[in-house]
């Protein structure tokens, strides 16, 4: 199983596509995040390691702010006023790219509803076996996905899909 799920995961690393350089990683919803207000995740509590992490709220069509090359939706005025007093805290880290594929020295898209906050900042990853190996060393894949960060950052952002994902709260007016 494990070298099934290595193998797919080495396999979407090597279909990335190509977009813009170094920008927010946008789905086919248009939206970062795929419209997932990124403020509310800050106001969820957090699910044990291991376990599965509670929805995000949607945002909104209506409500949207631009950062970092790409439209984020939020559920509320007051969640995009926060938002904009200091984007870089509530902007998923490697401009919505799955952590763990980072760690592994690509960018493959970042799935909004597998996510979680370290140190204050929202990680998001491809599948829930990736965040099965990302979690089994938090620590250990952010030194890895930091320094490797630095070289990949400038690269363009994918245009891959996530694999078997389709927006559970899709954005709305």
């Amino acid at each position: 199983m494990f070298r099934k799920t290595a193998l797919a995961f080495a396999f979407t690393l090597g279909m990335m596509g190509a977009a813009q350089a170094g920008e927010q990683y946008v789905d086919k919803t248009g939206f970062a995040v795929s419209g997932f207000d990124v403020v509310s995740y800050f106001d969820l509590p957090q699910s044990a390691v291991g376990t599965a992490q509670p929805s995000p709220l949607a945002g909104k069509s209506t409500i949207t702010a631009d950062y970092n090359g790409a439209t984020f939706a939020f559920a509320s005025e007051a969640n995009r006023d926060r938002f904009l007093a200091d984007p870089a805290t509530f902007a998923p880290q490697y401009d919505g790219h799955c952590a763990y594929g980072v760690a592994k020295g690509g960018k493959v898209p970042g799935n909004p509803t597998l996510w979680r906050i370290v140190d204050g900042k929202l990680y998001l990853n491809i599948t829930k076996n990736v965040v099965g190996f990302w979690e089994a060393d938090i620590p250990g894949n952010l030194t890895t996905s930091e320094a490797n960060w630095t070289t990949l950052e400038a690269k363009a952002a994918s245009t891959d899909v996530i694999p078997n994902y389709t927006s559970t709260a899709p954005v709305t007016n």
